[in-house]
């Protein structure tokens, strides 16, 4: 009787093992982004100026700013101002939510560090979104055609809440959005070569919260075969540039609350690799090192540093769809 007894129990404990070995790991939460900065100290400064929630702090060794929502902004310490050119890769600038965004315009126009947002290719620019023609429903931006059409209706202006930009340390780009409950590091803004195949990665390698997840069902994305879409063939405004910027397809997700956000590449060329540049990459905080290195490599993700000590912790990096530097860190 002994035997089948422990033959059976060493195929319960074949089987538990198995669907261990099959369970999802637990998804990623948004831990930091890194920054490449010739005066760290100096950045820091700024951002707990303009943005009172966040303290100075350190990670692993490395100066770090940390926002209320348990996000780090890490500086890594560079000796010649970083490339900033916000077209050239996938990470176009990053942004807060503040508790009022009209009065925090006003504290930025006094420091003169609003970014100008183009209202038409014209030139005119307003400091804040709300302080131009009311964009049409579920579309952040008015084309051409549209901006006539608002004029031609005399739409004014909403003049509550909006977002609008300031410019920070070593070129960034910031943007603020309200009127939220509480101020935190909100979003990282992006572009990518194909935006909806970049959203299928991020939810298919990454296990990240779809864009709209919580706001009534997301639109299903096509298959992975069907999913290169062309970019709209008309920009809109307000943009950061007098030419406007290109919106569809759109696509994100998030991880923890912190949003990736996306538009099309803006320009012809396929976007470069991040690191090195002033956003060098996003960190994603995962509980099991190993294992994820193994999940992805084995669905072909490019994996650009193995596991590797950071402090007292691991972490490894991946590369993103458009080229993004993502690094894992490993937090029990």
């Amino acid at each position: 009787m002994l035997r089948p007894v422990l033959a059976s129990l060493a195929t319960i404990s074949l089987t538990m093992i198995a669907v261990q070995a099959q369970a999802p790991l637990a998804a990623p939460r948004f831990h930091h982004l890194e920054l490449n900065a010739v005066d760290p100290d100096a950045a820091i400064a700024f951002y707990v100026k303009q943005f009172p929630a966040t303290a100075k702090t350190t990670w692993e060794g490395k100066p770090a700013l940390s926002s209320p929502d348990n996000v780090l902004i890490v500086f890594n310490q560079v000796t010649r101002p970083p490339q900033a050119d916000s077209n050239v890769t996938a990470y176009w600038h990053f942004g807060w939510n503040v508790v009022d965004s009209r009065k925090s315009l006003e504290a930025w126009r006094a420091q003169n560090i609003l970014v100008p947002f183009y209202t038409d290719d014209a030139g005119g620019f307003v400091g804040i979104s709300s302080d131009t023609y009311p964009y049409p429903p579920g579309v952040p931006g008015r084309t051409r055609a549209q901006l006539a059409e608002a004029k031609a209706q005399n739409l004014q202006p909403r003049r509550e809440a909006g977002n609008g930009y300031i410019a920070g340390p070593d070129g960034a780009v910031i943007e603020f959005t309200g009127n939220a409950p509480a101020e935190r590091v909100d979003h990282v803004h992006m572009w990518q070569d194909d935006p909806v195949c970049a959203q299928l990665w991020y939810q298919t390698h990454l296990q990240a919260t779809p864009r709209g997840a919580g706001r009534g069902a997301p639109a299903p994305l096509p298959a992975l075969a069907d999913c290169k879409q062309a970019r709209s063939p008309e920009p809109s405004w307000p943009s950061l540039t007098k030419e406007g910027t290109y919106r569809a397809p759109a696509g994100g997700v998030s991880f923890s609350g912190v949003a990736m956000s996306w538009y099309p590449n803006q320009t012809a060329r396929p976007l470069a690799p991040t690191t090195g540049r002033l956003m060098d990459h996003v960190g994603l905080a995962v509980t099991d090192i190993d294992a994820w290195v193994a999940k992805l490599r084995g669905e072909g993700v490019t994996i650009l540093r193995p596991a590797y000590q950071v402090g007292m912790t691991r972490a490894a990096m991946i590369e993103g769809p458009s080229r993004e530097a993502i690094e894992l860190v490993e937090v029990k």
